[in-house]
């Protein structure tokens, strides 16, 4: 299934993409939550509820009302938190590299993560920045996945079992604000925490089936052969595979839920994908010519995201109309 939260002119609703059309799944004849959350929240009877009204619409067994007119929010507008990993090693050896740093070996011991703003989650669209956001404003190219039902301690042979759905996830960064608070061995915090985006819709895994593959040797979960590229302005700048994540979402999810209860509704994303970001783009760039010209977000860039079997994701960056700094604000 592919679910979204949509908004029209008068409301916000809890819909399903079937053959590229919106259909409200609160006039399928079954009484439904309105929002993600609370459909989360019911758990797999919810969720198989859905999958019933889908086969429904499909065979064509049921009038399902099409919504022609909306605009398409994060799938999970209200995250009851939201994790971001490091599981592509790729990136973080060729991120360690451009700054003459080795490979740390604790990377092949644990699965990490970070927390990130969950009342700063976007959908496809607009997202506003301030002036020192596009201070080197960067973009982040991963997948991410929502948690579906609650759980603790959760070991990795049984946490595919926990996630609801797949999305994409751009982790936009502000690269000067990130790497000075850094400096003080604490965050990433001003630096990322003004927006996530995630979607455009949240895809079951059954929807991913065809595309399942082997993990990485040594590791435990489900992995996926899902190409993933970013454009922007219609230029394509990052190319990957969710395939190469070396720790899987199960991984994470064991490490995240230890000692910790995680919630229906949790979001967690996978991290960079090699060749992800412009400040590792920049970084290669730079150390295979000194000459090479860095590239970095601007106001009324477009970034379009595309995963296989998750779709595409747009936003455009937009300047807030302002010039206030906290940069300048440095004693």
């Amino acid at each position: 299934m592919k679910l979204v939260t949509y908004k029209t002119a008068t409301r916000e609703g809890l819909g399903l993409i079937v053959n590229d059309q919106l259909f409200d799944l609160n006039t399928c004849g079954v009484i439904l939550p309105g929002c993600m959350t609370e459909f989360l929240n019911g758990g797999e009877v919810l969720m198989e509820k859905a999958k019933r009204i889908e086969e429904q619409i499909k065979a064509k067994q049921i009038n399902a009302r099409v919504i022609e007119q909306y605009e398409l929010l994060a799938p999970v507008p209200n995250p009851t938190s939201c994790r971001d990993g490091y599981a592509f090693r790729q990136h973080v050896e060729s991120a360690r590299r451009n700054r003459g740093a080795d490979m740390i070996k604790e990377f092949d011991q644990y699965p990490i993560f970070y927390f990130t703003n969950h009342n700063a989650i976007y959908g496809p669209g607009d997202i506003n920045c301030m002036p020192d956001h596009f201070n080197k404003l960067d973009f982040e190219l991963e997948a991410a996945i929502v948690i579906g039902k609650p759980g603790r301690n959760i070991k990795a042979v049984d946490a595919d079992s926990y996630i609801a759905g797949y999305m994409i996830m751009n982790d936009l960064s502000a690269r000067t604000l990130q790497m000075e608070e850094m400096l003080l061995n604490l965050g990433p915090a001003k630096g990322k925490d003004f927006a996530t985006v995630i979607g455009p819709w949240l895809v079951t895994a059954d929807e991913l089936q065809p595309y399942k593959t082997k993990p990485k040797p040594g590791h435990t979960g489900a992995a996926y052969n899902l190409e993933m590229t970013c454009k922007v302005n219609g230029i394509e700048v990052s190319k990957g595979n969710m395939a190469d994540m070396d720790w899987t979402f199960a991984e994470i999810i064991e490490r995240a839920s230890y000692g910790v209860d995680l919630y229906a509704g949790d979001v967690i994303g996978s991290g960079t994908v090699g060749t992800g970001c412009f400040l590792e783009l920049n970084g290669t760039g730079i150390l295979n010519d000194y000459n090479y010209k860095t590239q970095w977000l601007q106001p009324g860039d477009e970034v379009t995201m595309e995963i296989t079997g998750l779709g595409t994701l747009t936003n455009t960056m937009v300047a807030e109309a302002t010039d206030w700094s906290i940069l300048k604000q440095k004693k």
